[in-house]
């Protein structure tokens, strides 16, 4: 596999694989960065495809399916030259464009956007008025709320602190003290609601081990490490 430093991705000679990340956030997009750069995948961009050579391949996806995994599920982009279909949503809230995205990312629609424009796949066009629909009539709740701010950073150092000493009063004040307040439906800003689900089992499984019966202050320390591990890339 060639380095960064070897890797042209203008060298017509090379084969090279394409990824259409139209439809990436930002943090998505960063997220995505620091994986090729952990494994040394040499890469480079052409506006909003990602490029690397095919001997990197394999490994770029491996490391696709590992970030759907923590991070995901991601949109799927609608191609330029697909069949669309234009809606326009130029007096939706922005938290009933998020509803919104999240049904067409759980449903695998293709789809993109253009300012206040929604293009979705053809096929699709019939589903998405069906949502749009729902989400007008109140059948699909619009959530304002979210986790409390900072809740990420304050359980990575709940976890952290409980996984040094299960004695640590402070932290389980803490933790107990946050936890009611924490709901999977309510994920901090820009948090994939499948990690936040995984965060909140974890604040679970964490407060639960101190109830336990033996009382085992090993399986406390997991629970704490689980939990930290888990906010560790988020704060």
């Amino acid at each position: 596999m060639a380095d960064q430093h070897e890797f042209d991705a203008n060298d017509d000679e090379m084969v090279n694989v394409f990824y259409d990340l139209t439809v990436w956030d930002a943090d998505q997009r960063s997220a995505l960065v620091e994986s090729l750069a952990a494994a040394s995948v040499p890469h480079a961009w052409r506006e909003n495809e990602l490029v690397v050579p095919e001997s990197a391949e394999d490994v770029t996806d491996e490391i696709f399916d590992r970030l759907e995994r923590e991070i995901g599920p991601f949109p799927i982009a609608l191609g330029d030259d697909a069949e669309a279909v234009e809606f326009q949503l130029d007096e939706w809230s922005v938290s009933e464009r998020g509803v919104l995205v999240e049904q067409l990312i759980a449903g695998e629609i293709p789809h993109r956007w253009q300012g206040d424009s929604l293009f979705v796949i053809g096929d699709a066009a019939d589903d998405v008025d069906e949502l749009l629909d729902a989400i007008e009539s109140g059948d699909l709740a619009v959530l304002d709320s979210s986790a409390p701010d900072g809740a990420l950073a304050a359980l990575f150092s709940i976890g952290d602190n409980l996984a040094r000493s299960v004695d640590d009063a402070t932290a389980r004040m803490q933790l107990f003290g946050l936890a009611p307040d924490l709901a999977e439906s309510s994920p901090p800003y820009g948090l994939a609601m499948n990690v936040w689900a995984s965060v909140i089992a974890a604040v679970d499984q964490l407060t639960t081990s101190f109830t336990e019966e033996p009382f085992d202050p090993e399986h406390i320390a997991v629970a704490a490490r689980d939990l930290r591990d888990l906010c560790r890339p988020w704060v």
